[in-house]
């Protein structure tokens, strides 16, 4: 069965995680799930960004009508057991990237799919180590200016201008894009899906 004779709905407005899975081919349509992204009590950060993607796959779930697969993923940066969400202000983004400069951080990305043809559920994550140079405040202020940390989490994207600061990574790019694509390709050839 070829993966692209299902109907698949994308639970993301995240053009990163579009994009990804765009690049293998994948054919879907975006229904980003309008909620708000709560920790039900969850510990453990592996499991938070599962169960945050489980929520939006959720909310897509009780709008379905028909079999679709939906797939759905979160993404969280952590540093000394905090996590570092998506900057509120310029203020904010400088100290989470000074906090970043000369350190290694943890990203933490869920894939969550849940294939109502066969009723299965897919629920696993990756975590990458990810270096950074030692920043200066007039490298952390010029990347400011380009406005792409604010809309990130740990306020940087390691596919734009903040690669420059990535001195060494350890486990998926694109985990820390967004969406963990060899685990999610993977998953697929095991469920009998040909990319």
């Amino acid at each position: 069965m070829k993966l692209n004779d299902r109907n698949i709905i994308l639970a993301s407005k995240s053009p990163r995680r579009k994009e990804l899975l765009e690049n293998i081919g994948l054919k879907f349509s975006v229904r980003p799930a309008d909620i708000e992204e709560v920790h039900r009590g969850i510990t453990g950060f592996g499991d938070i960004v599962i169960d945050l993607a489980e929520q939006k796959a959720e909310a897509i779930k009780e709008k379905m009508f028909h079999e679709r697969m939906i797939i759905a993923s979160d993404t969280i940066v952590v540093i000394d057991d905090k996590i570092l969400n998506k900057p509120v202000d310029r203020d904010d983004a400088f100290n989470m990237l000074k906090l970043l400069s000369g350190n290694i951080h943890s990203v933490f990305t869920s894939l969550y799919v849940f294939d109502g043809y066969v009723k299965k559920e897919i629920k696993e994550f990756t975590e990458t180590k990810v270096e950074f140079y030692e920043l200066s405040d007039e490298q952390i202020h010029d990347y400011l200016d380009t406005h792409e940390p604010f809309d990130k989490a740990g306020a940087y994207g390691i596919q734009g201008y903040g690669s420059k600061f990535i001195k060494k990574i350890d486990g998926c790019f694109f985990s820390v894009m967004g969406f963990p694509i060899p685990l999610f390709s993977q998953k697929m050839y095991k469920l009998g899906y040909k990319l």
